[in-house]
């Protein structure tokens, strides 16, 4: 049989399973299967293709009416390269209906803008954008952004003088919905002429073309965070979208407002819901409080198709570049891997990295230097956490100490008594810590607890070296006690004296 995995052909044995064509993959990922369609099934798309004396590219269009109001027969006769610059190339000109706003708006690579020359709609022009720019293109008050260049971006940079559309095409594709199914069933049968897209990949905003531009780092960096194990849990789902939330809430700066083409990966900034992830299956205007992170190069059939418990495999383009919780000697490998030059405070392979500078990944890499805190290996704290059993208790403590956005967090040691170590994090005064995971018996030595708000103490943290039957590791009794886990490396704090900063270190 012939199988089309992720684009690529393969021939399998008749009989085949899912199981056998990808054995490395994480049995709870899904993967999408779609049969092949009768050439009936075919239906229109919101993709247009401009035949070009250069080659081809294909639009995505923003607004699918939009093409049947603009591109109709003939259109592309007056479809000739006007002008062009490092920015942009322009074809035409033809009549619209743009109304100009007479304001400069904000572009990126491939966006495909209808304006006009001198203000006049009579002298309209499809714009490309070669690159991230602001300018005034004569488009209407959103920017005119209609559509996005998804295949044969390359094209825009060898477009050259003399060049001109051929032809104008709406795309066709197969009506795939009732035709796929979302599985990962190992022993899924295979058939012939079966197409499998077993993961996503993404391209972030401001890393492109081996350029780099951190005007959205720090918005970038959370959705590197969000996928850095390569799983995006569809937690929920909408006509236009599908969202991962297991961030929310925290907040993401908005840095990049754009239109949210099929594709589109966005954070939301704002509300309930600050810090999902959205990946859009159909194209719907810009918000306000979304911020534009990257796009989906590969595996957007795989994303219409996966519902609410899905959980995708994914890859980002670059990797998150965080060296927090690595030994010197590891952070150094992956620097050196990644062709950045890297400074330490303090020499000894064994030291762990705290801290690093810049913090994020598109400055890391424009920057192609990286200086790292590090800290003794004796004053970092080894510990697990039980998130299934005090889910609500593990989120806090990690807010609290910054283990939520590194593998190295810290908080103060306020009190040291007989076999009791004291910590207090800074937490919020309106969060709520509910009792949840509270001892029944005796707590083993070497638990983590948390004080519920049940007790005045509400917010600390402690640990005990024995075992104790009556009181948990914050010395409150048990229903005061929510238990959030274990420390590993209790000799650790053996030496170390009250006001200082703890550094622990999340075990997973």
């Amino acid at each position: 049989m012939e199988i089309h995995l992720d684009g690529e052909r393969r021939e399998v044995p008749a009989g085949s399973r899912l199981g056998a064509l990808l054995p490395e993959r994480d049995v709870r990922c899904s993967v999408a299967v779609i049969r092949p369609a009768l050439d009936e099934d075919a239906a229109e798309s919101q993709e247009v293709r401009f035949v070009t004396s250069a080659g081809d590219m294909v639009v995505e269009m923003a607004d699918p009416g939009m093409a049947s109001r603009l591109f109709l027969p003939g259109l592309a006769e007056p479809l000739r390269l006007h002008w062009q610059d490092r920015s942009a190339a322009a074809f035409g000109p033809f009549a619209s209906g743009v109304r100009p706003a007479r304001q400069p708006a904000r572009y990126e690579r491939g966006d495909v803008i209808l304006g006009c020359g001198g203000y006049d709609p009579s002298q309209s022009y499809l714009i490309f954008a070669r690159m991230r720019h602001t300018a005034d293109y004569g488009a209407p008050a959103d920017g005119g952004v209609i559509g996005r260049v998804v295949s044969g971006r390359g094209l825009l940079d060898r477009i050259g003088d003399g060049d001109r559309v051929i032809e104008v095409e709406r795309i066709f594709q197969r009506a795939d919905r009732s035709h796929a199914i979302v599985t990962h069933d190992a022993e899924f049968p295979l058939e012939d002429g079966m197409q499998i897209v077993s993961y996503v990949e993404a391209e972030v905003l401001g890393f492109e073309a081996g350029e780099v531009d951190t005007e959205t780092a720090r918005s970038v960096e959370h959705f590197l965070l969000s996928v850095q194990t390569g799983r995006f849990p569809v937690d929920r789902s909408g006509s236009t979208y599908i969202a991962d939330t297991h961030l929310v809430p925290t907040r993401v700066p908005m840095e990049f407002s754009g239109p949210r083409l099929e594709g589109t990966i966005t954070v939301r900034t704002a509300g309930k819901s600050s810090g999902a992830v959205y990946i859009y299956t159909q194209g719907v205007s810009a918000s306000p409080a979304h911020t534009v992170v990257g796009k989906v190069v590969h595996g957007i059939e795989l994303v219409r198709f996966a519902g609410e418990g899905d959980l995708l495999a994914i890859r980002a383009e670059p990797e998150q570049f965080d060296l927090v919780g690595l030994s010197l000697a590891e952070a150094e490998a992956v620097a050196a891997r990644r062709g950045v030059s890297l400074t330490a405070d303090t020499a000894g392979e064994d030291r762990v990295v705290i801290g690093q500078m810049p913090a994020t990944t598109l400055e890391v890499l424009a920057a192609k230097t990286v200086e790292v805190a590090t800290e003794s290996p004796d004053h970092v704290i080894s510990i697990t956490l039980d998130e299934a059993a005090a889910p609500r208790s593990v989120a806090i403590l990690r807010e609290a100490t910054g283990l939520k956005h590194h593998a190295v967090g810290k908080m103060p040691l306020v009190f040291m008594f007989e076999d009791v170590f004291l910590f207090k994090p800074k937490i919020a005064k309106n969060i709520g810590i509910i009792p949840e995971n509270v001892p029944a018996g005796e707590t083993p030595a070497f638990t983590l607890a948390m004080t519920n708000d049940s007790r005045r103490g509400t917010g600390m943290v402690g640990v005990r070296t024995k075992p104790n039957a009556e009181f948990g590791p914050t010395s409150e009794p048990f229903t005061g006690t929510n238990i959030i886990g274990k420390v590993l490396d209790m000799g650790n704090l053996a030496g170390m004296r009250e006001g200082a900063t703890v550094y622990v270190k999340e075990v997973k």
